[in-house]
């Protein structure tokens, strides 16, 4: 019976950390589509709305995402991920309705910048309620699955924000509706998500996890991957509409929310793979398909076929890392689990602040996305090559 109950907590738990992470990372990118419809709302002939403008929005939000992954892990560990994550959501709720109401490009900002600091406490306390929540046999899966939620939010906004804004005449109901979901998920966590069991763990100083070199190389595997895939995620849909046209404007939508939907299926899979194939090897395959995948971007960006293919191999190649380098950085530091995974993300947030705007920088400066894409590339070739020092045992 008392097996029973817990594998049934444990489902539940997972199901309520799947929904706070598709709730919070919908803000990731549910401006990324709505482009022109806030240039038409904000440009003004004096103060025009450029791309690297634009690409201050996600650093925006990335930027206090990345300060709260340690403070966030670190109260987590301290007073149990569950209550965090009930704080770091009201503010995500909060935030998307004060975008709503937004009059200025600066109150825009400012929203993205507030929202920032419940994403980033969402995230990182969620990561710690499934490591708390789960037996170790179903750690790696199940953290797979949570993974999975946070890009299946950020890539399905990409399709659904702006057929909701089509609907509804205009961008402000759009951010009411993700103001919506993350209202449920809040209500959820609150009242339904089982508390998870205190788990004893040995002591670890703060500053002994800070100085881990382990910690830091998976940071830039982050980097490579999930920072990788939200940046290219951030203008995907702005290169397809320059380069293409269809009558069905669902279509570039949908090839864009690719690259992160895919995530959904990649990231259980890499849960089961990085107990099979070693961390270090999972990681090599993953990052040349990465760099693959930018330069098939950066030569053939009038090429949609050659285009999908890319966005599949990106696909592929950001979400299998995942639940091997959270698990390991957990599992290096147990007593501290939330403030080690706080750390690794912290570290691929940084490559989203710089390169999410530099990509804008660089586009308007060579009119196309191609050097952006070639530059993305050789960092993923870097990183892979970097990877390389990783220990390959996944459980240590």
């Amino acid at each position: 019976m008392n097996e029973i109950k817990s594998n049934s907590n444990q489902k539940l738990a997972l199901l309520c950390a799947c929904l706070a992470g598709f709730a919070f990372s919908a803000n990731y990118t549910n401006h990324a589509p709505l482009k022109e419809l806030l240039m038409k709302s904000f440009e003004t002939s004096e103060v025009p709305f450029t791309k690297a403008m634009f690409g201050l929005l996600t650093t925006a939000i990335f930027l206090t995402h990345a300060f709260m992954q340690i403070p966030a892990g670190n109260l987590a560990d301290k007073f149990g991920p569950k209550k965090i994550l009930i704080i770091a959501l009201s503010i995500v709720l909060i935030g998307n309705v004060g975008i709503s109401y937004s009059q200025s490009y600066n109150q825009l900002l400012f929203w993205k910048f507030f929202v920032g600091f419940g994403t980033g406490a969402s995230f990182v306390s969620g990561a710690r309620y499934i490591y708390q929540s789960t037996t170790s046999d179903k750690l790696f899966l199940y953290q797979g699955y949570y993974g999975a939620s946070v890009l299946l939010g950020s890539g399905f906004v990409i399709f659904a924000v702006p057929q909701i804004a089509n609907y509804f005449d205009g961008w402000p109901k759009a951010f009411l509706s993700t103001a919506m979901v993350a209202f449920v998920a809040l209500i959820c966590i609150a009242f339904i998500a089982p508390k998870p069991e205190a788990k004893e763990h040995p002591h670890s100083s703060l500053l002994k996890m800070l100085s881990n070199g382990q910690l830091y190389l998976l940071g830039i595997v982050q980097m490579a991957s999930f920072g990788l895939v939200i940046v290219i995620g951030s203008w995907i849909t702005e290169m397809l509409k320059e380069n293409f046209e269809f009558s069905n404007k669902l279509v570039i939508p949908f090839i864009a929310s690719l690259i992160l939907l895919l995530g959904i299926f990649t990231r259980p899979l890499g849960g089961n793979l990085v107990v099979k194939l070693g961390v270090r090897k999972l990681l090599v395959i993953s990052l040349i398909l990465n760099a693959i995948a930018c330069f098939l971007l950066a030569s053939f960006s009038n090429s949609l076929p050659i285009d999908v293919i890319a966005i599949l191999f990106l696909g592929v190649g950001c979400g299998l890392p995942y639940a091997g380098l959270f698990n390991r950085a957990a599992v290096m530091f147990p007593g501290r689990a939330g403030a080690a995974m706080g750390l690794v993300n912290m570290l691929g947030i940084v490559f989203i602040l710089i390169a999410a705007p530099l990509v804008g920088k660089i586009t308007d400066w060579s009119g196309t996305f191609s050097s952006a894409f070639i530059s993305l590339g050789v960092f993923a070739l870097i990183a892979c090559l970097i990877s390389l020092k990783i220990n390959n045992e996944y459980n240590n």
